[in-house]
Parts: structure tokens; C-alpha cells; sequence
């Protein structure tokens, strides 16, 4: 959808009234904060209605393109947002991990905690990444990048720490991540009593990627042949 020419000043919200409960201004967060009050279990971003977030924001439905081209501009942007909230969660788990517990239990823990501390942020990362239109997957897709990336450096960065190495740290780094969001979509459907049982499954499978990434290094440094699956 092309972008709309500002209306004319006689149009301007802050110069006519577009009904009762109409703000006469408003940004690119506030229709971000109204996309997310309409957001729960069973509603995802692809199933907002332009109208609807214009109408929980408090203004004319044609105001919103001052802020967004369309719905999937608005989208991806709460997408981005989302990212950001999801890098603060490794920032949680480098912090625990500082004050003696394991980075991987204590990272699994403070995702599960914002999982259900009800973060919306969070939900939209799990929901859209696969029921989402090709836009939502798109930009979710780079948000895991990002965070993909950030594990990697903390992987080499630890590994370095303790002497190790990992074979395609790249690569385990996505496949950790690829796992916890995989199993914290499942997580959002099943009860809170499941939660410390998915942890340890969760923490075994992803020392199991660590040992194994740790075990290649080891064998390619050896020049050994790797044995056969």
C-alpha cells in the first residue's frame, strides 16, 4: 500500500473532532501500545484489523497512515520491538550466569519467566514466526538472526573462557535457538505445571549440542575421522 499525502490542515485531528475519546496527536508507539492491549492467546498480529487498532488507540482510522504505510508495516514493527525484548533476555541470563549459575538452566529459566509473566513481546515472536503472513515471517526470521548472532559470540566468548572450542559455533548457536523457540511455542499451550519438566528437557538437549559441538572440534583439530551416525 503507497503512502498517503497528509491531509489537508481543515482534515487535521487536532483541528476537528473525529467523535468522542479522539486524541488530537499521536506516534508510532502509541499504535504499537494499542496493537498490543488487542493481543492475547488467541488473537495474533495478522488478525488485527487496521479500524480496530485506530479505534483502541483513540483516533480516525485515516490517521493511522501518518504513522504505518499498512498493517504489516505496524506489524513488523512490533516484531522489531519484540526482538529487542527477547535480546533482553539473554542480557538476564549473562547476569545469572555471573553469579554462579549455569547459562544455559538459568537463560532456559528467564525465558520461561517471561513467558508466563504474560509478555505479550515475547508471544508475538513464537506466534508469528509460523502463522504470520510472509512479511511477519520475514521480520521475524531476522529477529532470531540477531539473537542467533549474540549467542555465537557468547559462545566463542565462553568457550574461550574455559579452554574449549566449538565446531561451527554459527551453527550451534542456530540450532539452539531454532529448539527453545520451537519448544516455547509448544510451552504457551500447555499448563505452567509442565514448565520446570521442559526446562531440564530443554537444558539436556542443549548440552547435548554443546558436547557434541565441543566433540567434532576435537576430532577436526585431531584430524581423526568422525565415526558414523
Amino acid at each position: 500500500m503507497s503512502v498517503r499525502s497528509p491531509a489537508p490542515a481543515s482534515d487535521d485531528v487536532s483541528t476537528v473532532s473525529d467523535g468522542p475519546g479522539r486524541k488530537p496527536s499521536i506516534v508510532r508507539e502509541d499504535l504499537i501500545a494499542a496493537a498490543m492491549r488487542l493481543l492475547g492467546p488467541h488473537r495474533s498480529v495478522s488478525t488485527l484489523s487496521l479500524r480496530e487498532v485506530a479505534r483502541e488507540a483513540g483516533i480516525a482510522p485515516n490517521s493511522f497512515y501518518r504513522q504505518f504505510h499498512d498493517m504489516d508495516e505496524l506489524a513488523v514493527a512490533l516484531i522489531d520491538v519484540a526482538g529487542e525484548s527477547l535480546r533482553g533476555i539473554i542480557g538476564d541470563a549473562r547476569r545469572r550466569a555471573v553469579s554462579g549459575r549455569s547459562i544455559v538452566r538459568g537463560s532456559l529459566e528467564a525465558f520461561m519467566e517471561r513467558l508466563r509473566a504474560d509478555d505479550k513481546l515475547l508471544h508475538v515472536l513464537l506466534r508469528e514466526g509460523t502463522v504470520g503472513s510472509d512479511a511477519f515471517k520475514r521480520a521475524v526470521d531476522r529477529q532470531l538472526h540477531f539473537f542467533e548472532d549474540e549467542l555465537r559470540a557468547d559462545l566463542i566468548r565462553i568457550a574461550a573462557a574455559q579452554g574449549l572450542a566449538f565446531h561451527r559455533p554459527e551453527l550451534v548457536s542456530r540450532a539452539i535457538t531454532r529448539l527453545v523457540f520451537a519448544l516455547g511455542g509448544t510451552a504457551l499451550d500447555s499448563p505452567p505445571e509442565r514448565d520446570e519438566a521442559l526446562v531440564d528437557e530443554l537444558a539436556q538437549m542443549i548440552r547435548m549440542l554443546l558436547r557434541g559441538a565441543h566433540a567434532l572440534s576435537r576430532d577436526t583439530a585431531g584430524g581423526r575421522e568422525r565415526a558414523p551416525l
